[in-house]
């Protein structure tokens, strides 16, 4: 019996939201191309889909690299036949140097990575008379400055041309059937923000602006499921700030509804 898809995932080798998503895949039903620069990472999601009686494979391009791009997408295709769903996952959410210098790497591979992968992902999609790709934003992709310190210039940088190259793609769900859309969450309970969340006490998070409570992988990877599945939607961004419900940007909204006069 065939799966009902085949879905790549990159930045699928950790205990995050990239792991999550490919295991909800193959929960229903998907056969899973694992991506990662971490191959050992890699192999224990396979391994995790396969113990659970679900299809996937592993291969550990790089996403930077666009040659290593268009050689994961080969091997999906070689592999599984086909590319039903792409979800760019990938990221670098750490400064490799002070300064600007240390952007690079959050925009080779958030930015970069996202749309190589999206190129080749959508050519493959195209000869097989369609598909989706789910791109991951963030949240910090959308404050115009920040009221309290922290973050990351080069990230935000990177999840805020995630979102536009997402909308500017619109036109492919008419032409060619792929569907682009996107996700922007807000605190994943996972990693640095996980154990930075945990040192603080309720009325610390107040203080220092961070929220009261912290969005699961899992229900990130739900929520990108069904972006993948919902026909209706196409060059559409979902909005999840960490203490709300996920919501869906109104298409051509200008954004930034508060203004100061000068």
């Amino acid at each position: 019996m065939n799966p009902p898809g085949v879905t790549i995932v990159t930045g699928a080798g950790g205990a995050g939201c990239g792991r999550a998503i490919a295991r909800l895949f193959a929960q229903n039903g998907f056969a899973v191309v694992v991506n990662d620069v971490n191959e050992q990472g890699g192999r224990e999601t396979v391994e995790l889909i396969r113990a659970a009686g679900g299809k996937a494979a592993f291969h550990g391009a790089d996403v930077r690299d666009d040659r290593q791009a268009q050689e994961l997408v080969t091997f999906a295709r070689s592999t599984f036949d086909v590319v039903s769903v792409l979800v760019n996952n990938a990221s670098s959410p750490e400064p490799s140097e002070e300064g600007i210098a240390g952007w690079t790497e959050a925009l080779r591979t958030d930015l970069m990575g996202t749309l190589s992968m999206t190129r080749w992902a959508s050519e493959a999609m195209r000869e097989a008379g369609g598909g989706s790709i789910v791109n991951m934003a963030s949240i910090s992709a959308l404050w115009h400055g920040r009221a309290s310190p922290g973050g990351f210039p080069g990230y935000d940088v990177a999840k805020a041309g995630i979102i536009r190259l997402t909308t500017g793609l619109v036109a492919l769900a008419e032409r060619d059937r792929i569907r682009v859309n996107c996700v922007a969450p807000g605190w994943i309970a996972t990693g640095g923000a996980l154990q930075y969340w945990s040192s603080l006490t309720p009325t610390e998070r107040v203080a220092r602006g961070v929220p009261a409570r912290l969005i699961e992988p899992d229900q990130v990877a739900h929520l990108v499921i069904r972006l993948a599945t919902d026909v209706n939607l196409a060059g559409r961004v979902v909005i999840w700030w960490s203490e709300k419900r996920p919501r869906l940007l109104v298409w051509g909204d200008r954004g930034y509804a508060e203004y100061s006069d000068y």
